[in-house]
């Protein structure tokens, strides 16, 4: 089975580095992009599974990218989590842009991976 693509959009790339880490031994590949423009770009490119976001990035923040994302019709259902020093204010303007999750830095790691996993999951079909 091919493992699920992860891109990870981080300007701290210490950070990028360590949850890379952490997602490559939990079976996942992974990309990266430091900024909201080559994001977008990589987004095309790779066509992840699922994207990790922060919203303070150069070259516009999150919310552009996840905006921009989601104009693009084979991108605009990508699940994506926000990972961001931003407060609860964010958040909801965040899931109201179509995040998926929301984690306030510093993330439970496990936390975050938990909910890679379940946004990664198959769907399962309703009974009845």
């Amino acid at each position: 089975m091919e493992s699920k693509l992860i891109q990870i959009v981080e300007d701290d790339a210490d950070l990028a580095l360590a949850l890379g880490i952490r997602l490559r031994a939990n079976g996942y590949s992974v990309v990266t992009s430091q900024d909201s423009i080559t994001a977008v770009t990589t987004a095309k490119n790779s066509t992840p599974d699922l994207i990790i976001l922060d919203l303070g990035l150069p070259g516009g923040d999150g919310f552009v990218f996840l905006s921009r994302l989601r104009s693009l019709m084979h991108l605009a259902l990508i699940p994506v989590i926000v990972l961001t020093a931003r407060g609860a204010d964010s958040e909801v303007k965040a899931l109201q842009a179509g995040a998926r999750a929301f984690f306030q830095k510093p993330a439970d790691h496990d936390a975050l991976l938990a909910a890679v996993a379940d946004l990664l999951a198959p769907a399962t079909p309703a009974i009845g």
